[in-house]
């Protein structure tokens, strides 16, 4: 039986929301073990002038805590 553990993170892109997803994940496995999923919780954007410069997201990583 193993346990889990989640924990909520932020990141940003200036690409696309599928990048800050990428960026977050990847960095979530930088300092987390057995990263096994993730949930979406927010999307927003940050406009400067009238346009998109930021695609932010807000999730919660979930991975599995060593015995």
């Amino acid at each position: 039986m193993s346990v889990a553990r989640v924990t909520e993170i932020t990141s940003s892109s200036a690409k696309s929301f599928e990048d800050a997803v990428t960026v977050g994940i990847e960095r979530a496995n930088k300092t987390l073990q057995n990263v096994k999923g993730a949930w979406i919780k927010d999307q927003k954007v940050i406009i400067e002038n009238g346009k998109i410069t930021e695609y932010r997201i807000t999730m919660k990583v979930t991975f599995v805590l060593k015995d």
